[in-house]
């Protein structure tokens, strides 16, 4: 009798819906990631927002990384997926320095690594809901690098995630050069950030920049943007459209 009475628990519990432990959609979620090659290394910045659906709910998310020694990694898309690929790497890394043997992944083994995370995790039809930017510098070789939450990646010598790579991309296109100075490099990427400020919705006026060289990684203290909002297309922003509200 109490086997046939525990049998419909037992039932319940094996289900398709109860082993369902993935992240079946973002929930919440950071917006734009911003990379870029300069003259003594990589730097990237992000703002710190954690969007709730369209509710920017958190405001202090850090999504800049240091991956063992030579490594930075940025991403954008779901928080909890980032955190989950941070504990890949963290065991990545612990797998390599347990052999001892003088050497250490550099950013293209580790981008390696993650292309083939995303694009296995893709294939199972159960992905990591995130777009990553990986920088690093080793025996001075400075790499720059992006992958998608399906596996698709490129290197580059300036990258952007989400609506940077729409708004973004197209500044850095035409003001990035190879000999850029560190001051240069945060200036130009302040200017895309204040466009994403003005332009995405999910962005938030707090953000910071990581820089990494060959002597290390160095991620500011969060910080604002000075902004102006009294641009005649901001005040009326539906001015000259037939049909709008």
């Amino acid at each position: 009798m109490n086997v046939m009475e525990s049998a419909p628990a037992k039932s319940s519990l094996m289900s398709p819906e109860s082993d369902i432990q993935r992240t079946q959609f973002p929930y919440v979620t950071g917006t734009s990631i911003v990379g870029i090659k300069y003259k003594d290394g990589i730097l990237l910045t992000a703002d710190m927002g954690g969007s709730y659906g369209s509710t920017i709910r958190y405001k202090s998310v850090e999504r800049l990384k240091p991956v063992g020694k030579h490594s930075l990694l940025g991403a954008s898309g779901e928080i909890s997926d980032f955190q989950e690929i941070m504990k890949y790497l963290d065991e990545l890394i612990l797998y390599d320095n347990m052999w001892d043997d003088g050497n250490s992944l550099g950013p293209k083994e580790v981008h390696n690594y993650l292309t083939r995370v995303m694009y296995n995790r893709r294939n199972k039809f159960n992905p990591l809901w995130n777009s990553l930017v990986l920088g690093g510098v080793k025996n001075g070789q400075k790499y720059l690098g992006t992958v998608s939450m399906i596996g698709v990646h490129y290197e580059d010598n300036h990258v952007a995630t989400g609506f940077g790579n729409h708004l973004a991309r197209p500044i850095l296109r035409d003001e990035w050069h190879e000999n850029l100075s560190y001051e240069e490099g945060v200036k130009l990427l302040e200017k895309c950030m204040r466009v994403l400020l003005y332009r995405d919705r999910s962005a938030v006026n707090k953000l910071q920049i990581a820089k990494i060289t060959e002597e290390g990684v160095t991620i500011s203290q969060p910080y604002s943007l000075k902004t102006f909002w009294n641009f005649s297309a901001f005040q009326n922003p539906t001015v000259g459209a037939e049909g709008s509200w």
